[in-house]
């Protein structure tokens, strides 16, 4: 196992009511699956999936992107400002 922090953001921030996680999660882990594990906690942002982008270490990544431990995940759902 290895430690993340989920940093969350808009609707995932709303979701949880907290500005991050720290969650453990498998060797080998990708990013991709950092947001399956919050979608099967919060069934309610699957609206999003599609449209969430994904950071690890202030750096956009591709979904299939492994974990390493100690990464910071920035979960990215689509905001609009006025």
């Amino acid at each position: 196992m290895i430690a993340i922090t989920v940093k969350l953001f808009a609707a995932y921030q709303e979701a949880y009511n907290l500005p991050e996680l720290n969650l453990e999660v498998p060797l080998h882990t990708p990013v991709s699956e950092v947001l399956n594990r919050i979608l099967r906690e919060h069934p309610e942002l699957e609206q999003w999936r599609n449209l969430t982008r994904f950071g690890v270490n202030l750096q956009f990544v591709e979904p299939d992107t492994i974990l390493q431990n100690g990464d910071e995940v920035a979960l990215i759902p689509p905001v609009s400002g006025g």
